[in-house]
Formats: C-alpha cells, sequence, structure tokens
C-alpha cells in the first residue's frame, strides 16, 4: 500500500484511541478484555509496546531488501508459539504496571505513536525495516500490522467499555484491503457483510456461522494468522 496512505490511517487511529482513552474511569481500568488475561489498562499498554519497536527499527541499519509482505507477516510460525505469546503478555503486563494510574497509560501511549509517526513520515517510500522478528519488510508494509494493531484491538477496549466502535474509515479500509487484496470492496459485496462486521468475523470478535464459511471459501478468502 501507499505509504504515505498507511501513515496517515497509523496518525488518525492512534489519534482516535488516545481520545477515546482519555477520562476513562480508573475502575474501568481494571476491566477484563477479551483479550484474556488483559485488562483495559494491559491492552493498552500491549498496544504502546508494539508501537515503541518502531524507533530502533528505524534507527538501525535498513536491510537492502523487503522480503517478506504485511500478509506474509501474519504467518503461523513461532511467533505465535505458545512461549512468544506469553512473552507478549507479561511485557505488556509490565509495561501497565510501570504507570501509577490510567492517565499514565494515555500519556504513555500518545507520546509514543507521537514519536513514531514524526518519525516515519521522515522516511522514503522505499524504506526497509527489520522487525523484531527478523523479517525484512517495508516500512510501509510493517505499518499495516501496526494499524491492524490499532484498529482491531481498539474495537477489543470498545468493547470492554461498552462502548460503540471509534474505528476511522482510513484504518478500516488498510485492514479491510490486507484481508481481502486490492479487490476487497467487491469481495465485500459479495459477502453482503458491512465492513465493520466482516472485520470483527475475519478477526474472530465475531462468530462465523458454517454458511458463511463455505461462502468464505467458495470466494477464496484467507484469514490471516493473530495471536
Amino acid at each position: 500500500m501507499n505509504q504515505g496512505r498507511v501513515v496517515e490511517a497509523f496518525r488518525l487511529e492512534a489519534g482516535r484511541l488516545t481520545q477515546a482513552m482519555t477520562g476513562v474511569a480508573q475502575a474501568e481500568w481494571r476491566l477484563p478484555t477479551r483479550c484474556t488475561p488483559w485488562t483495559v489498562g494491559e491492552l493498552l499498554a500491549h498496544v504502546r509496546v508494539v508501537i515503541a519497536w518502531l524507533p530502533g527499527m528505524l534507527a538501525a541499519p535498513a536491510p537492502p531488501r523487503p522480503e517478506v509482505s504485511a500478509t506474509e507477516y501474519y504467518r503461523p510460525d513461532a511467533r505465535f508459539a505458545p512461549g512468544t505469546n506469553a512473552a507478549r503478555i507479561a511485557l505488556a503486563q509490565h509495561d501497565a504496571a510501570q504507570q501509577a494510574d490510567g492517565d499514565g497509560l494515555v500519556e504513555g501511549f500518545d507520546a509514543t505513536w507521537q514519536e513514531a509517526y514524526r518519525l516515519c513520515q521522515a522516511e522514503p517510500d522505499s524504506r526497509v525495516v527489520r522487525t523484531r522478528h527478523g523479517d525484512p519488510m517495508l516500512l510501509s508494509d510493517f505499518l499495516v500490522t501496526r494499524v491492524v494493531e490499532l484498529a482491531i484491538h481498539g474495537l477489543d477496549l470498545a468493547d470492554a467499555l461498552g462502548r460503540e466502535p471509534w474505528l476511522t474509515p482510513q484504518a478500516a479500509s488498510v485492514v479491510q484491503e490486507l484481508l481481502l487484496g486490492p479487490d476487497s470492496t467487491a469481495s465485500l459485496e459479495q459477502l453482503g457483510w458491512g465492513q465493520l462486521r466482516f472485520l470483527r468475523k475475519a478477526t474472530g470478535r465475531d462468530p462465523i456461522g458454517e454458511g458463511e464459511l463455505a461462502e468464505v471459501g467458495r470466494l477464496g478468502i484467507r484469514w490471516i494468522t493473530l495471536g
């Protein structure tokens, strides 16, 4: 995808998440989420952590060429193994515990995404980065995965707080295209689902019936692996 488009989707969705989490009551930060065992506070900390990888990646030498696309990033390998998931869970819990209260969580998240956005704006479209899993990727492709984190976990946080989703159209469009490809609008029309319903089902946030699954298969749609 065009890097400028993805960077803008990142900015808008991260900014919307900051706005949504500002003013959350202290008791709400301890509410459970569907991302067991994370609480609301710990899930926001996780989103901050996965964005916080960016400055170090951009400071490191660029690999000579990209070898992994945004879709291939989600391949079911060791990055989704039990040990990796356990480390991911513990890191977010530790990060959340470093903050005195919810205001600190929001301020930390806001500062982190703002710095990442500033750095990404200065990079050329050809910029290649190496992820913590060792994948050489175009920065634009890696940013697609960060938009996924913001968008999908934004749905998780909204559900945990009992709020209407705040998903931005720009982020929804990026995630939809990742899942369905460049002809995503046509595929979505064939499914007969609205965009939000599709994103919920495709990422396991809503159940999918046998008939719906058969239609997905008939259209040749393949879900990505999510931890």
